[in-house]
């Protein structure tokens, strides 16, 4: 898969930092698009093959009637106008994203399966919206690493509501709930996929008691420049987080980010 860095270019860390109530920082990293049809089509080729690998779209729209673009625009990519579909696909960038800073930031394993699945395109996945894994080396030791992150969007115009919060409360329902839910789902794609060794990788972490290792939670919203409010950010309460200890929270804001997210889409089925 063509899983570059290029695109991120973009993405740029402001050295800003907030404080929640309970003493917890949160970066803030801003997205910021520049004319650079290279980086443009780089963002365009990532966002395509998250949804459909570009070696299966001919199989797939085979008979339909529909060109490469028609066929991604029409039945793949949530709507640009549909509701809930520009919602829809506000989150599911924010979602790829924040598993690209995993990737390419931080250097965690971040398996791609999560919207080539989608039964309904104007529809969010359940689960864990994030999973990232990392490795000391070819043993299994404890301080192997699994990160589990949500993540929110607020791409248009002013809002009270705390995205960082809500991504924080759907943390928590990770930790004590969907973990094992979304680890089980994932090995069983890499299975069904025929990738049995990377099973194996994702099966380490699915008995802690027996298999110890580090536990990384995280919190991420991207915001339009409007909807970015540092006070209301700074109202964020980690306090009651399971795994309060070992918490990444993230904030990026940018501008004009429907617009570009539309235009992103657009291009990822114009260039198939």
């Amino acid at each position: 898969m063509p899983w570059t860095s290029l695109h991120l270019r973009w993405l740029v860390d402001t050295g800003e930092r907030l404080r929640t109530t309970d003493g917890k920082i949160v970066e803030v990293w801003e997205f910021k698009p520049e004319k650079d049809n290279a980086v443009f089509s780089a963002w365009a080729r990532h966002i395509r093959n998250h949804y459909c690998p570009d070696c299966e779209i001919d199989l797939l729209r085979a008979d339909t009637g529909l060109s490469r673009e028609q066929y991604l625009s029409q039945l793949i990519f949530p709507s640009i106008s549909n509701p809930p579909g520009p919602s829809i696909r506000a989150g599911d960038f924010a979602e790829i994203l924040v598993a690209d800073f995993l990737e390419f930031f931080l250097h965690f394993w971040v398996p791609r399966f999560r919207y080539d699945e989608k039964a309904v395109r104007n529809e969010s996945i359940k689960g864990v919206d994030i999973l990232g894994f990392r490795f000391v080396g070819q043993q299994e030791t404890p301080n192997d690493t699994l990160a589990i992150f949500e993540a929110k969007a607020r791409l248009t115009g002013r809002s009270r509501k705390n995205k960082l919060q809500e991504a924080l409360d759907d943390s928590a329902k990770d930790f004590n709930v969907r973990k094992a839910l979304s680890l089980n789902a994932l090995k069983r794609r890499l299975i069904r996929a025929g990738k049995r060794i990377d099973a194996q990788r994702v099966q380490r972490f699915q008995n802690s008691a027996d298999h110890p290792y580090i536990e990384i939670s995280g919190a991420a919203a991207l915001l339009s420049t409007d909807a970015f409010d540092s006070h209301v950010l700074s109202s964020t309460d980690a306090s009651s987080h399971p795994n309060s200890t070992a918490l990444r929270l993230l904030v990026i804001r940018g501008r004009q980010l429907m617009p570009i997210v539309h235009e992103l889409y657009r291009r990822a089925a114009h260039e198939a």
